[in-house]
């Protein structure tokens, strides 16, 4: 997809919440229906911290789309993006507003990507035809981002030596390669496979308070206003 499709759109970061996530969540959760009040509980409850998603220079709206949208179905809730000369953009149609339920972390560089997720005692992986490592295992790994790059070129060869293990996706056929949204829906259905929601209390409270402020319409005003009414 051309980055000036119609359905082409800026990925922008998700704003910062208008009160404290306990504030938001009493003044939100009165407003949802049970259906919708559960259905964001068990989203919660299931998301995972330990397996992060890095695209790096993907162009393609299309792929990336695809990509945010199967972080999502598997429980990944950050997807770090390391910034390029153009900003990452995604078709709407194809992340069904997945990117709402994500957090979206940015990098300026490769290098200072690598350098905070190691900070965070992450194992950075990439993806080669040679790897050690199957898209399995790499579930045993205890926190582990994985790199996933540009439709045409691949991974920049610096991230590929400063990676901690390279994995292979086993291929069958006469094609010995895959589309970066495919690849990556495989290897995150893998990576995530075994594993149970892993964020901390506060992490929850305030993935709970953002995931009520996109179900309620109007939500920040809501908020507001309500808040105002209980100032002295």
């Amino acid at each position: 997809m051309r980055r000036d499709h119609p359905e082409a759109a800026v990925l922008y970061s998700e704003p910062a919440l208008p009160a404290p996530a306990a504030d938001v969540i009493a003044v939100l959760d009165p407003l949802l229906s049970d259906a919708r009040r559960a259905r964001i509980e068990a989203v919660v409850t299931r998301r995972l911290q330990s397996v992060v998603p890095v695209l790096l220079g993907v162009d393609d709206p299309h792929n990336v789309a695809a990509v945010l949208r199967s972080a999502d179905v598997f429980g990944a809730q950050e997807v770090h993006l390391v910034e390029g000369a153009e900003p990452f953009m995604a078709s709407q149609r194809v992340t069904q507003g997945s990117d709402r339920w994500l957090s979206l972390v940015r990098h300026p560089s490769a290098e200072a990507c690598i350098a905070d997720l190691r900070a965070r005692d992450y194992r950075v992986y990439v993806a080669t035809m040679d790897g050690e490592t199957t898209p399995e295992q790499l579930a045993e790994l205890a926190r582990v981002a994985i790199f996933f790059g540009n439709e045409r070129d691949g991974l920049p060869q610096a991230v590929m030596e400063q990676a901690d293990g390279r994995y292979t996706i086993p291929m069958a056929g006469f094609a010995q390669s895959l589309n970066v949204s495919v690849a990556a829906a495989i290897t995150l259905f893998a990576a995530t496979r075994g594993r149970d929601g892993d964020l901390s209390d506060a992490q929850r409270k305030e993935l709970r308070a953002r995931f009520m402020m996109n179900s309620v319409e109007r939500a920040e005003e809501v908020v507001r206003a309500q808040l105002g009414r209980r100032c002295p």
